[in-house]
């Protein structure tokens, strides 16, 4: 990627900020619109936590960080405080990378 194209986007990516702080005054959307716009945040998170812990360069990588993640989730879905959470998936990784 060039400078030229990061530019761009980034010129883009300012152009499209600016017009939602002055068209969101005008335009509000349907109920449906904002429930799907909520859901979306959780779904495109989910699917980059996905590529991250299971891409190997265009392979099925499953090793110490897919450990990690499942330790993570488990210990979410058990409503453990956040840091416990983030303190046993990185234990969890750690570990599996020692040995």
């Amino acid at each position: 990627m060039t400078w030229i194209s990061i530019g761009a986007l980034a010129i883009g990516c300012y152009f499209f900020k600016a017009v939602g702080v002055f068209a969101g005054r005008h335009i509000r959307l349907s109920g449906v619109g904002g429930h799907a716009l909520s859901n979306l945040t959780p779904a495109v998170l989910s699917g980059l936590i996905m590529v991250q812990t299971f891409d190997g360069g265009g392979t099925l990588a499953i090793g110490a960080v897919t450990a990690g993640v499942a330790a993570g989730g488990i210990a979410a879905c058990a409503r453990l405080p956040f840091p416990v959470v983030l303190i046993c998936a990185s234990a969890v990784t750690a570990v599996l990378r020692l040995l």
